[in-house]
Order: structure tokens, then C-alpha cells, then sequence
């Protein structure tokens, strides 16, 4: 049975209204906002259905009551006469579920309910589900449930509690420090100080100081005593990032603080035991600068204990939506904005794209398409430029081949896969975002096998 709730003054529609629907609708009549409110609060409502009859009720008490139930994710099917088209439409544009003129067809207004009864548990359904592949996806504050993200992750866990060095590598972008920070939370250390040295951003003539620390008068400018980054660090852990653009002569100092496990500050002798563990990260490819002679040996061998690699994202394109719906969640809270999707058509183009800046490049297209949208969903208007003339077809600078009946066949196909992947499976929600049926998207689905067998 679907439970509906009306928010109606006409007498009339509200003595029609359950017994033209029949037993399968338990109608309930109610305009005290406050047991609205309870009554969603408490998933005691299916749909909820309200008159915008300019007749019985003020507009503000109408629009009123929906910002109260919209509120509960409860879908909302609005009735109207003709003086309200205008306000229907700003109700949908919030995320009204449909709409239907008043007085509504018998048939129209049983199936509309139906699809948004049937729309609100799919959606639950999704949620709990995505909710659940996160929880899965998650490695410390990383997502991901691609193959070589679980990779990661088991490599992360076996070093987390060891106190041995470890080499991250990555494209820039990747989020090469967050696996640093979670490798520190995963250990014994993860109370102490974590503490991250971008080592191309400090100038040459000062990293020695940075790291190591100095007495006062050590050099010209030096007012007083200061501790470097290693002293900071104290039991915790230290991240050298970028460790590719040190100098020769600092890689010699960095190599015997290493090996020795202590260092002085400069313009003092006295040794302070280094009781930080170290980690090191570049997107350089360390062993061509040593075939190169940039980057020395001794070193290589001393920090490349453990090597952990990120992949970059167009190798994982499985964790785009997980990471986009992460991303949109965070910056839709931080700009108070109702944004709570992402369209298929939108999803479409950010699976298809390259990203060379990543992990970093997805979530600031993310948080700018957050603050273009104007309704609660992200679509390709909102994306940038390049996204939105991208070939959705993927295949690159490549003309596609075929007839044009060949191209199209394959274009939907394409789609159809990729709104299943997306939907995680559930083939009913995928032809729901195509706005198609389930029997078109099966013969779609199999075209594609057709297709692989003929391959």
C-alpha cells in the first residue's frame, strides 16, 4: 500500500480522492505543519501530494509545507490550476518530483504516484548502496574502489605500523601526501606531529636551514634559534615531498642524517637523534636521474625501502564517481548550496576525460560546477569548456568509423554501459537517468556482447 499525505483545501478533491484511488492508496488528509514534519520525519509517508489551488490556499502556506517536506527526500507530486504555472515550475526546478493539472486524470495521477513511490526507493537504495562502497572505498581519508586503488591501500596498511622508509611516487595531482598522512594515522606514531616539506618550494641557500634548524648568527639575517622541520617532527613523521629537486650537495647532508639517524642545526655541533620516521615523495622518476647522474645512488637505495605508487586517475577511472559525489557533497555543505547529483549526461563526460591534473583537477571542476548549478543537480552546462566539447564517443583525436547507423548504435551503447556502471549495477535506475525502458536498455546491453563476440 502507498502512503499518501494531501496538503489540499478543497473540500471537494479531499472527499474524491481515496476512494477513486482504490485499496492500494491509504489517503491522508493533513495541513498542521508541524505533524507534517513528524509524519516524514517518522517514514510514515510514501508521496506527498500538494494542491496549488490559488482558491483554497495562500501561496506562501503552499510553498511553505514544501520546503518542510522537501527537506525529508519524500518526493513531491504537485497539482495545479492554471494561476500557479509559474510556480510549478520554480517547485520543480527545487526538486518537485512531477507535476499534474487540476483536476487530474485518474489514471495520470495513479501512475505518477506510483513512479515517484517507486523513484524514492530506488534512490534509498542507491544511497544505502554508495554508502556502503565508500565505507568499502576508503583507506584513511583516500577513496577508491578501483583494482589498483585496493592495491594502494594493502601497500599502506602492510607499512603502516613499521618504522622503515617509504618512497610514494605519483603524477602530481594523485594525492600522493594523503597516502603520507594515512601511513602516519595507520601507526603507532599517528598522536605525534605529521609534518609535510615541499622541498622544490623552498629556495636552495635555505633548505639546510628548513630542515636541520640554526643557531642564532648561524648566517646573515638570523635573529635567534630555530628548529627545523626534523626537530618538529619530533616522534611523529616527516615528509620530505618532491625529495627530486634537492641539490647534490643537500642530498650528501640528507643521506648521512639518514644513515647516522642524527643531525645539528646549523652553526652547532651538538647531534640531535632524528626520532622522526621519514617519508619521501616525487612525481620525477628518481632512477632515470640517477642513470642521469642528478640524483645520487646511495640515496636512491637508502629511500626507495618501500615503494608505494599512485596511479593516476585516467588508469582508475572506476573511482571518478566516488570521488566526484565526494567532492560534490563537501563543497555543496560548504557553499550552502541544495546540489545533491550529478546527471548521467554530466558523469558521461567526466568518466570520458583525460584529467592530467588528476585527483586535484576533478575536484576543482567539481567544486566550480557546485557553485555554477542553479538547481540541485550538476548537468554538462555546468561543467568547463573543454568537458563540454569533448567527444563523448572517447576515442580521441580518431574519426570513428563505421555507417552512421554503426556510430550510433555504438554511441548508445556506450551510454547505456556507462549509466549501469554508474548506478552500480541496477539496471531499472540505469534506464530511469537515460529515460528509457528496461526492455530498450537490455537489447542495448546485448548489442554490446554481440558486438565483443564479433570482435
Amino acid at each position: 500500500m502507498i502512503r499518501l499525505v494531501l496538503f489540499s483545501g478543497d473540500t471537494k478533491l479531499q472527499r474524491l480522492l481515496a476512494p477513486a484511488l482504490g485499496s492500494e492508496y491509504s489517503v491522508l488528509v493533513e495541513s498542521n505543519r508541524a505533524k507534517l514534519q513528524q509524519l516524514a520525519a517518522d517514514e510514515q509517508v510514501d508521496v506527498f501530494i500538494l494542491d496549488l489551488d490559488s482558491n483554497y490556499s495562500s501561496l506562501q502556506e503552499q510553498l511553505g509545507f514544501f520546503q518542510d517536506v522537501h527537506d525529508s527526500r519524500i518526493p513531491v507530486v504537485v497539482m495545479t490550476d492554471d494561476n500557479r504555472r509559474s510556480t510549478v515550475i520554480d517547485l520543480l526546478q527545487r526538486g518537485a518530483y512531477d507535476c499534474l493539472r487540476k483536476p487530474p486524470s485518474l489514471p495520470e495521477l495513479k501512475i505518477v504516484v506510483r513512479r515517484a513511490h517507486e523513484h524514492a526507493i530506488l534512490k534509498k537504495e542507491l544511497e544505502r548502496t554508495k554508502a556502503k562502497l565508500r565505507e568499502a572505498s576508503r583507506c584513511d581519508g583516500l577513496i577508491g574502489s578501483s583494482a589498483r586503488s585496493q592495491v594502494v591501500y594493502d601497500l599502506i596498511r602492510r607499512v603502516g605500523d613499521l618504522d622503515a622508509y617509504v618512497l610514494i611516487t605519483g603524477e602530481s595531482g594523485t594525492g600522493k601526501e594523503l597516502v603520507a598522512r594515512a601511513i602516519h594515522n595507520l601507526s603507532h606514531r599517528a598522536k605525534a606531529p605529521f609534518v609535510a616539506v615541499s622541498c622544490g618550494a623552498i629556495p636552495e641557500t635555505l633548505i639546510e636551514a628548513e630542515l636541520f634548524g640554526h643557531e642564532k648568527g648561524a648566517f646573515t639575517g638570523t635573529n635567534g634559534t630555530r628548529e627545523g622541520y626534523m626537530e618538529q617532527a619530533a616522534d611523529g613523521t616527516l615528509l620530505l615531498d618532491e625529495i627530486g629537486e634537492l641539490s647534490q650537495q643537500t642530498q650528501v647532508k640528507l643521506l648521512r642524517v639518514l644513515q647516522q639517524r642524527e643531525f645539528s642545526r646549523l652553526g652547532s655541533n651538538k647531534l640531535i637523534p632524528l626520532k622522526a620516521r621519514v617519508l619521501f615523495a616525487t612525481h620525477r622518476n628518481l632512477m632515470d636521474m640517477v642513470e642521469e647522474g642528478t640524483f645520487r645512488r646511495d640515496l636512491f637505495y637508502r629511500v626507495n625501502v618501500m615503494r608505494i605508487h599512485v596511479p593516476p586517475l585516467r588508469e582508475r577511472t572506476e573511482d571518478v564517481a566516488l570521488l566526484a559525489d565526494y567532492f560534490l557533497e563537501h563543497y555543496a555543505s560548504a557553499y550552502h548550496k541544495p546540489v545533491s547529483e550529478i546527471e548521467p549526461s554530466a558523469m558521461t563526460l567526466l568518466f570520458e576525460y583525460d584529467w592530467p591534473g588528476n585527483i586535484r583537477e576533478l575536484e576543482n571542476v567539481i567544486q566550480g560546477a557546485v557553485i555554477m548549478s542553479e538547481g540541485e543537480s550538476i548537468g554538462p552546462k555546468d561543467l568547463p569548456e573543454p568537458l563540454q566539447r569533448m567527444d563523448l564517443l572517447g576515442v580521441g583525436d580518431t574519426l570513428p568509423t563505421g555507417s552512421f547507423e554503426d556510430q550510433l548504435r555504438e554511441y548508445k551503447v556506450r551510454l547505456a554501459t556507462k549509466a549501469i556502471h554508474e548506478c552500480n549495477g541496477n539496471k531499472t535506475l540505469a534506464a530511469r537517468s537515460l529515460s528509457i525502458s528496461r526492455a530498450y536498455l537490455h537489447r542495448l546491453i546485448r548489442m554490446s556482447g554481440e558486438a565483443s563476440d564479433a570482435a
